[in-house]
């Protein structure tokens, strides 16, 4: 490393946090460049939020520099030169907070900049050398053991005693809050309507498996076992799940249901009604954390002439096993993963399969997705462990990240020319997203529209499974259905693998109509493309973060966000109960950019 460029790196992040003190705004600005971006996760903001343009980074500055106090930053790991960009790693800590940063500079101005809290100062996680002793080693008369405490905690909190949080949702997302805020000493309860922790998962159709690799999807504190596969079924990952509950004992409420949910402003607290094995129970938390999923209820379309079928009718959530199916004629209508997994699960159980494809999908070959990720073992080999990784990923705005794909997108068309070629020439519409940006960008701008390639392409261009493209089911008669073009199929069965409802609808349904539109849209950056109109905002709308109703927040995603991402909610909710100022900047909506 030479001295100039340490010097460089260590007078701007000095000279910045100078400025931050004195509050000489105006000099901040000067020291971004015109189109910089930051990303702010909790630590400066008391949210998650991008800002974009130096005006709006000043703008930002000159309201948190009121509550924020800086203290003790330096720069961690090695300063990185790429052409003309320079970008390093720093830490920092506030009055309240641990906190982390990367600093990219071009010609000495600021391009991109992102905070991140770590933990709160005096209420960091009791792990590694901070661990809980357990068994006192001395004789103590009366002395309870983990089994008591843990079965009274369990039997009094939502009884005699009542939760800080209430989570509604027990799959992988809502576990991982849990699991972060029992660290955290927060009290909390899960409902989940299903028997068992896992059930999510274990209740969908019997061929799927995990997309994502082993590597991305570990959970909070607990890392998979060496010898699991690279991909996993669902019925391991329901197990684990389950094994995951018990282990980090967590407050788990199986087998109930969120009947509803009120806020009484006065009290600043909730009053949700649960059925919790046919007993009906009021419960009053302080929060509210909707984790049901990225997505809300079925979309099931209302055809004409459902009744007159004589065959069976079911949404992807409901299928099974096309073992049932051998020699029937079956339509999926639909064209993403869970459409694609099924024809393939019903064409191997000898189906007649068709699939109606309404709309285009960007399909991508499973061995060119997964080469690109950063979780893979060999980062596990060298030492990188699972949060760092995690970090990295955060420190990319999502504006950046967008360009990135574009790029990226744009070789995998080129390098898998073939592959789309023979999928194009079999009638499949095929598209990289409206902006060209892949699949990454249009899992947030939508959370579907996509098929990560495990074997069903190579079916269709063989024409093992039928394709029938651009239409849609118009109408539905006794033998089968008639398509939008007018011509009609024989079909023993229809499964609509057509998605389901915004998480917005889970709102509606537990609170009411009025605070569903009052939160407005989850999910989604505004990118203007289909179902995430704009205008931009940079990050995910309402997602792990202060909304506009009270008391109220949302956690979904897949697993590596609901890993990464539970963190930040988790201590948000723990200063809350802590009583730590958590005065925000920028609410939902409230910053186009």
């Amino acid at each position: 490393m030479s001295v100039s460029l340490d010097m460089l790196v260590n007078n701007w992040l000095d000279e910045f946090f100078t400025n931050i003190k004195l509050r000489k705004h105006a000099r901040i600005g000067e020291m971004f460049a015109q189109k910089a971006c930051w990303r702010d996760i909790v630590s400066f903001t008391w949210n998650i939020i991008t800002v974009s343009g130096r005006r709006n980074i000043v703008d930002m500055v000159k309201v948190t520099s009121g509550w924020v106090e800086v203290f003790d930053w330096k720069i961690v790991g090695e300063i990185v030169t790429e052409d003309n960009l320079i970008s390093c790693w720093f830490v920092f800590t506030t009055s309240v907070a641990q906190c982390k940063g990367k600093l990219s500079l071009i010609d000495g101005k600021c391009t991109v900049f992102f905070t991140v809290i770590e933990e709160l100062v005096g209420h960091e996680e009791p792990i590694f050398a901070r661990r809980a002793v357990g068994h006192v080693n001395k004789a103590i008369k009366g002395r309870k053991t983990w089994f008591e405490i843990s079965k009274e905690e369990k039997s009094c909190l939502g009884y005699e005693v009542q939760p800080y949080v209430v989570i509604v949702g027990g799959g992988q997302g809502g576990i991982a809050l849990a699991a972060r805020l029992k660290m955290m000493n927060v009290p909390t309860i899960v409902v989940d309507k299903n028997l068992k922790p896992g059930d999510s998962w274990r209740n969908r159709y019997e061929s799927l498996y995990l997309r994502n690799t082993l590597w991305q999807n570990h959970l909070p504190y607990l890392e998979f076992p060496d010898n699991w596969p690279v991909y996993m079924s669902k019925d391991q990952m329901a197990d684990w799940l389950e094994m995951y509950v018990k282990v980090m004992d967590l407050n788990y409420w199986s087998s109930t249901v969120c009947v509803g949910a009120t806020y009484l402003p006065d009290l600043q607290k909730w009053n949700i009604t649960v059925n919790r094995e046919g007993n009906t129970i009021q419960i009053n938390p302080k929060h509210l954390v909707i984790a049901t999923g990225l997505s809300g209820l079925p979309r099931i379309p209302e055809v004409e002439g459902s009744q007159l079928f004589k065959g069976v009718i079911c949404h992807s959530s409901d299928f099974q096993s096309g073992k049932k199916f051998n020699n029937k004629k079956c339509v999926v209508v639909g064209s993403n993963n869970s459409a694609h997994d099924i024809c393939m699960d019903l064409w191997e159980n000898g189906a007649d399969v068709t699939m109606l494809q309404r709309s285009e999908t960007l399909v991508v070959r499973a061995e060119t997705f997964f080469s690109r990720s950063k979780y893979t073992q060999k980062k596990a080999d060298i030492g990188l462990t699972t949060n760092e990784l995690d970090v990295e990923g955060a420190a990319i705005p999502y504006q950046v990240m967008r360009e990135q794909m574009i790029s990226e997108w744009s070789e995998i068309a080129k390098n898998d020319s073939d592959y789309y070629s023979r999928l194009v020439d079999a009638g499949f519409l095929v598209t990289f997203g409206q902006d060209g940006s892949g699949l990454e960008m249009m899992y947030m701008y939508r959370g579907s529209g996509y098929y990560i390639d495990v074997g069903a392409t190579e079916l269709i261009v063989n024409g093992d499974i039928k394709l029938n493209s651009g239409v849609t089911v118009d109408k539905i008669c006794q033998e089968g259905i008639i398509l939008s073009d007018g011509t009609s199929m024989n079909a023993d069965l229809i499964v609509y693998a057509t998605g389901y409802q915004s998480m917005n609808s889970w709102v509606e349904k537990l609170i009411s109509k009025d605070i569903a539109s009052k939160v407005g849209r989850c999910w989604g950056l505004g990118s203007g493309t289909k179902y995430d109109p704009g205008p931009w905002e940079g990050e995910l709308r309402n997602m792990w973060k202060p909304t506009s109703q009270d008391g109220l927040w949302f956690h979904g995603g897949g697993l590596t966000q609901s890993r990464l991402y539970s963190r930040y909610l988790a201590i948000q909710l723990k200063a809350r109960l802590e009583n730590i100022s958590t005065q925000f900047y920028g609410v939902h909506g409230a910053i186009n950019i």
